[in-house]
């Protein structure tokens, strides 16, 4: 195969250019050729400080009779530039890496995983489309999600229903792979006057749940799921937009945010003390060490996130895939710093529902106020080993949504507890197929709101579908240990002791 024409390269960063040395590019273009000529037709060269991928663009030229000859131009972007796709192909299922413009200005970093269809064995409108939006705590991106969106599209495999799952994780702006497009420590114009706080998360994925998934939708709804900070910002955009979801699940959610801290109100650039207190605070936590003594709080299993098993969407490598170095990597943005002050210094979500205008100065949202108003129906999937967020912490807010009244005209809104033991702060990732195991029946089962029309129906309702096994309990197996999932009543929740109440009161 002889190559012919040059190697063109685009790139908004021109520290990437200046990485493509004479000898990378015909490495590179070797590498295409052979690649090319075994059907694949893009890749990447992680070696690079900024990862660029490359399109093999193949033509055919006419060749001297007995010869095959390929012209093969090569062209380089920023990673950041592209839609990219992670296959399992023995499994049937896809992860898509994409990028959303948020207000028109900032690119937002998301991915949807879903079942490949075979579109000759399904006509397409027998297919019923099932969105489920999966959010993140602090400080991590959506690869946080990875084993849990894995473990639920290999569970639907299994069902054989007519349903389509599309499976969201979306990362917040300032976290992640999301930031402003030119960050320069809070000083840039991307950054003029942008303060990241609660309100700001809540107005992107609402803009997200609109702009993207509602389109695909079959119910012009989306199945929310938030764990840590996830849950609580899950919480607030179901009270403020309570038409665009069809169900809630909360994942050990945290029923507080933001510190309000005074003399800024967390808009860029920071003044110098909040600046220099961020910046400070920022390099401590960012540490490696300090990192892997967090994620050793927060899990029970440390296998579970030091990189002895796969952690990834395809569950391929080994000690590459650490939580720890992931979580670090996210901290590297130029930008990294002054966003640790801004949401350091920003205010709780702020009180305000669909189509209001915040006050000023708004008044922060109640938390468990917002869950006793919610028309919805909520599944509490909670670690019963998370330091922070205890099960008095659940059982609060099981009882706080029992006790819900005057939100629905046909029936109330159902809510179920299921405790997951010898599980920390982070279920989604530390128990992930027992949360696929639980959540995926809830998601199918019928709504307590859809009023049903026969007792086969009812049996299969929200309130009444077996969410762990008939008993209540069950066994389930993770690669680093074994998780018991159990049904909390809502009488358990109600029998608070003194002092679990007392901490659960101190928490929100």
């Amino acid at each position: 195969i002889g190559i012919g024409g040059d190697i063109g390269m685009r790139s908004k960063r021109q520290e990437a250019q200046k990485e493509m040395k004479p000898r990378m590019m015909a490495t590179t273009a070797i590498l295409a050729t052979i690649m090319a000529a075994n059907g694949v037709r893009a890749f990447q060269m992680p070696n690079l400080a900024s990862v660029v991928s490359f399109q093999p663009i193949i033509n055919s030229l006419a060749a001297p009779e007995g010869a095959s000859k390929w012209k093969l131009r090569l062209s380089a972007t920023d990673a950041s530039e592209l839609d990219s796709h992670s296959h399992d192909t023995e499994n049937k299922i896809v992860l898509e890496q994409k990028t959303w413009m948020f207000q028109n200005k900032y690119p937002i970093a998301y991915e949807v995983a879903s079942n490949v269809v075979d579109n000759d064995a399904n006509n397409d409108d027998d297919v019923e489309v099932v969105p489920i939006l999966l959010l993140n705590g602090f400080g991590v991106g959506s690869f946080h999600q990875h084993r849990l969106m894995r473990q639920l599209l290999l569970e639907n495999n299994e069902s054989q229903l007519q349903q389509q799952y599309l499976i969201y994780g979306i990362d917040y702006l300032g976290q992640g792979k999301s930031w402003p497009e030119n960050c320069d420590d809070g000083k840039s114009n991307d950054e003029l006057n942008l303060g990241y706080s609660a309100d700001l998360w809540l107005d992107q994925l609402k803009g997200f749940i609109e702009e993207v998934i509602v389109p695909s939708s079959t119910s012009k709804k989306v199945h929310l799921a938030g764990n840590s900070v996830g849950g609580y910002l899950s919480t607030i955009l179901t009270n403020r937009h309570p038409h665009l979801i069809s169900s809630l699940t909360l994942m050990n959610a945290t029923p507080v945010w933001g510190l309000n801290l005074p003399g800024w109100d967390g808009k860029l650039p920071a003044p110098p003390l909040p600046k220099m207190v961020g910046r400070a605070l920022f390099d401590t936590i960012r540490n490696e060490d300090v990192i892997d003594k967090y994620l050793e709080t927060a899990y029970v299993h440390r296998e579970a996130f030091d990189g002895t098993f796969g952690d990834s969407f395809n569950e391929c490598g080994t000690n590459n895939n650490a939580l720890g170095a992931k979580i670090q990597a996210c901290t590297e943005s130029k930008g990294g710093h002054a966003a640790f002050a801004s949401i350091l210094w920003s205010a709780p979500a702020s009180e305000r529902k669909e189509g209001e205008i915040c006050e000023s100065p708004p008044t922060p949202a109640d938390f468990y106020g917002a869950l006793k108003s919610l028309p919805v129906d909520v599944l509490l999937l909670f670690g019963s080993d998370d330091p922070w967020c205890t099960p008095a912490v659940a059982k609060r807010m099981h009882t706080t949504l029992f006790s819900r009244d005057d939100v629905a005209v046909d029936a109330p809104p159902v809510q179920r507890y299921i405790s997951l033991e010898n599980v920390g702060h982070c279920p989604n990732h530390e128990a992930p197929t027992a949360v696929a195991k639980v959540l995926l029946p809830w998601i199918k089962a019928s709504s307590a709101l859809l009023s049903p029309t026969n007792i086969d129906d009812a049996d299969q309702s929200r309130s009444k579908v077996p969410l762990v096994s008939s008993s209540g309990s069950a066994e389930i197996r993770e690669p680093w240990g074994d998780i018991i999932a159990r049904e909390v009543s809502i009488e358990e929740s109600q029998d608070l002791g003194m002092i679990d109440r007392i901490v659960s009161s101190m928490v929100g």
